[in-house]
């Protein structure tokens, strides 16, 4: 495992006392606070060191797709941008999630998860970032919180007199490639696994902003332990686990099977996003104890925007992790040849947009300039409801392109938030409805989609385009001119948008002939 570095963020409310022959470590409820509202700034705009290193070595590597170099440039250069500390590295700024293991002789004297709670609540009301979480209003309604509360907190006692911590900002993205089967003995043979990883690896596809970590946990007492390590070893958490099993029960990491696994991901040809072999970065694969009767396996991934990092409180203070502050470090190693990309005028009346992209096949680069409407889910949900109560589409959703996104706040002096791209996938039911009415059209996101987008475009004309998924900071910086509300105000981040953007770059995913870069 690699060591990290921490940096000293206070030792003031942090004492050393002792009782009876015992030590005892004293620690004010707000140091908890102060704590996780630093953690979740730094997660927010810098990443480690040897992840931006991972990212710079595809971006330089000769035998990587010209696609994937690319994309690992734009990354790099996001990570340059977000690290001025106003724009964050994702749009999705994440759902906050802290695991704490506190030693047994720590005392806090208060209610810890509300004091982390509290340094959530800072991080997100003090910086540009996204209120993500809504809430349940009855089944079926829902309201944004307001604070990106609430997180998830996990804290566990231990040994000792120390408090550790491991941070994590997980977008929904990433989180919805959690994946868990319930298998059985019969999985656990060479064949039956390897034709196993084949399946869930290739579904895996690139919504998630590739190139990933990816972990696969065999076993677990139940599937939520199976589901914990799984989350955990994303973070690097379980990388000092032993090479070999021992017969007690105690989990470890196989090497062979993650480079199997590796191997598996470059087979694939998803690459990191547009094509090619480095769908992932590294790969960990766990076994651990089961019920005999029950084989529960869990294959997830941590996306482009690696957002975990380590905390602890000791008798010498509170420390967090130190991450990158100068990712411009690695620009001299990700220089690219430019790629080849003709210019989409989107300023045109929708018949031209469609006849411009018409002569562009499937696979290549273009640059977008002009005006865009964004809507994602709860956008489309209502102009859904309003078609099927009888009332007409607005025009915006007929003549401009349609961008699936929804952006972080707007710092001061800026055009608008990180800004990059949401998930296709999750408007794929509506796009025959849309398009069959002359409406979506042209669609903007990252990631694969179902077969149904794919003969909706031929049928109707239509084309899917994917920009880069992880580059919000970039995308907002270089390639949004400026930005207005438009429709649903009351949405939040999830209102209609009108966007006028500048060489922005976007690959034809799927055309008007039912071809495929995929």
């Amino acid at each position: 495992m690699i060591k990290r570095q921490y940096r000293k963020v206070s030792n003031a409310g942090v004492i050393r006392k002792s009782f009876e022959d015992q030590c005892f470590l004293s620690v004010e409820p707000q140091v908890l606070s102060q704590l996780a509202a630093e953690a979740f700034h730094d997660l927010s705009y810098y990443l480690r060191p040897d992840h931006l290193d991972e990212l710079a070595a595809i971006a330089g590597d000769q035998n990587a797709a010209p696609n994937e170099r690319f994309v690992c440039t734009s990354l790099i250069k996001n990570a340059i941008i977000a690290a001025e500390g106003k724009l964050p590295l994702c749009q999705d700024t994440g759902t906050a999630t802290i695991f704490a293991w506190r030693g047994e002789r720590v005392l806090t004297g208060g209610d810890d998860e509300k004091m982390l709670s509290l340094g959530v609540e800072k991080a997100w009301s003090e910086n540009y970032l996204r209120y993500s979480q809504v809430a349940p209003l009855s089944m079926f309604e829902e309201k944004n919180t307001g604070n990106n509360l609430p997180a998830q907190i996990d804290i566990a006692f231990c040994p000792g007199e120390e408090y550790r911590f491991m941070f994590m900002a997980k977008g929904g993205g990433s989180a919805n490639k959690t994946l868990l089967f319930q298998g059985s003995r019969a999985l656990l043979n060479e064949k039956a696994f390897s034709a196993f990883l084949k399946d869930k690896i290739g579904a895996l596809g690139v919504a998630a902003c590739p190139p990933y970590t990816l972990v696969v946990v065999v076993g677990g007492t139940s599937p939520e332990a199976n589901l914990k390590t799984m989350k955990l070893a994303s973070t690097g958490w379980y990388d000092d686990l032993p090479m070999q099993a021992d017969g007690s029960g105690s989990p470890y990491r196989d090497r062979e099977w993650e480079t199997r696994a590796r191997e598996i991901a470059a087979e694939t040809g998803w690459g990191a996003q547009f094509g090619g072999s480095h769908l992932v970065l590294d790969a960990r694969v766990i076994r651990m104890v089961r019920h005999a009767g029950s084989c529960p396996v869990s294959v997830g991934v941590s996306c482009s925007a690696h957002r975990n990092m380590l905390g602890k409180i000791t008798a010498d203070g509170a420390f967090l992790e130190v991450l990158d502050h100068n990712p411009s470090r690695l620009l001299e190693k990700c220089k690219t040849e430019a790629l080849q990309a003709a210019a989409i005028d989107l300023d045109r009346p929708m018949p031209e947009i469609l006849k411009q992209l018409a002569n562009q096949p499937a696979g290549s680069l273009v640059m977008l300039n002009g005006t865009m409407v964004v809507a994602r889910d709860m956008a489309h949900a209502r102009l859904f409801e309003m078609v099927n109560a009888g009332q007409p589409l607005p025009d915006y959703f007929k003549n401009h392109p349609v961008y699936y996104a929804g952006p972080a706040r707007t710092p001061p002096g800026y055009t608008i938030g990180s800004f990059g791209p949401t998930t296709a996938q999750r408007m794929d039911e509506y796009i025959d409805f849309f398009m069959s009415r002359g409406a979506s059209l042209v669609t903007l996101a990252k990631g694969n989609r179902t077969e149904a987008v794919v003969k909706a475009c031929a049928e109707y004309g239509g084309f899917y385009l994917g920009t880069i998924g992880g580059a919000a900071a970039l995308i907002a910086s270089e390639n949004i001119v400026s930005s207005e509300v438009l429709d649903f105000a009351e949405f939040g981040m999830e209102a209609v948008h009108r966007i006028i953007v500048r060489n922005m770059p976007a690959f034809v995913i799927y055309d008007a002939g039912g071809n495929c870069l995929y």
